[in-house]
């Protein structure tokens, strides 16, 4: 069917449509991929490394021939690997968008072979690499935003989904980090994403909501530039910091009545571990006073102490601001009702 190569701009649209496979090794895909793509690797790490030593101390025929040693066993089994996932996903698509990466000998190999095959097939025009270009230029644009703000135990998160439920144009930066804010937001969730992989998500995300075509602005909850183990990009991260806070306003006693049925089945171990972490900025004594409390199986006494930290610790962020005041909204609500605080933010 042949073989095109196409720029970024429009791999990325085709890959809305069709399967992206990335023909790096494991390592490489592992550490940060297109959101979404199969990993079908040519080399695997070791092999990548023998062909790699290869052409650099020897030459690029010697290489080439070595590399043709490791794929020629393969073929089969790569064909066979792309169709069991047709079958299981669009067993009538006969497209797909193949890339290494820098657009090289490594997705041309794989090119081919699936071409031979009956595919049709779509390079990237500098592979990888120039996606990862794309994905710093879509976390540099500056859309319209409105910042979700509350103390914690406001039910921030589930009144994003709520808003999104609403036609809002929602951006959840907890969920593509896979963590939900806090020494506690990591507890029974996967291993968060790598750094580049985060932006890689997040890029992609702000690309589908801003190509949507809407103009409303897009709503994200108030966070520290650090999520767990990974940092908002540094210029959206400060674009997000000059928006408008929308901010919920809910007693103290009903955020932490959500607290304690939110995480207060979470395994006591981990609840006193992430207490623990928190040690030195929390206080010897309240550490201690806490940990104590969830010991004797106390868990609202305990929440009680490290959510008075917390609104003490978001307040402090919010005084750093250049002038949080003009910005600041405020919504009084007596509940942490997801349905009912989205309406109140959206009327």
């Amino acid at each position: 069917m042949g073989i095109e190569k196409i720029s970024v701009d429009a791999f990325v649209a085709h890959a809305k449509v069709y399967p992206v496979i990335d023909v790096r090794s494991e390592a490489e895909f592992g550490h940060a991929h297109i959101p979404g793509a199969w990993n079908l690797p040519l080399f695997n790490n070791e092999e990548r490394k023998i062909v790699g030593t290869i052409y650099k101390q020897r030459s690029r025929e010697e290489a080439i021939k070595k590399g043709l040693e490791f794929f020629g066993p393969k073929m089969k089994e790569m064909v066979d690997f792309v169709e069991e996932g047709l079958h299981k996903t669009n067993p009538s698509n006969k497209t797909l968008l193949v890339h290494c990466w820098r657009g090289g000998m490594r997705s041309a190999g794989v090119a081919w072979l699936l071409d031979l095959y009956g595919f049709k097939i779509y390079t990237l025009v500098g592979g990888y690499k120039a996606y990862r270009n794309w994905v710093l230029q879509i976390l540099a644009e500056k859309p319209a935003l409105k910042i979700l703000g509350g103390y914690t135990g406001s039910g921030k998160t589930i009144v994003l989904d709520a808003l999104k439920k609403k036609n809002e144009r929602v951006i959840d930066l907890e969920g593509i980090a896979g963590h939900r804010g806090s020494a506690f937001g990591n507890i029974g969730l996967p291993k968060q994403p790598t750094q580049e992989m985060f932006e890689n998500k997040l890029a992609a995300e702000l690309h589908s909501v801003i190509s949507s075509g809407e103009l409303k602005p897009i709503w994200l909850e108030d966070e520290s530039q650090r999520i767990g183990t990974v940092n908002i990009p540094q210029d959206f991260w400060l674009h997000m910091r000059k928006s408008d806070i929308h901010f919920l306003d809910i007693p103290f006693e009903k955020r932490l009545d959500y607290l304690v049925d939110t995480y207060g089945k979470l395994p006591m171990t981990e609840l006193k571990a992430a207490t623990e972490r928190i040690q030195k900025k929390l206080g010897g004594l309240e550490t201690k006073t806490a940990i104590a409390c969830l010991d004797e199986n106390n868990i609202k006494g305990a929440f009680d102490i490290l959510l008075k930290y917390y609104d003490k610790l978001y307040g402090k962020g919010l005084e750093k601001r250049e002038d949080p005041k003009p910005l600041l909204k405020i919504y009084h609500s007596n509940l942490v009702d997801a349905e009912e605080n989205a309406s109140c933010l959206i009327q």
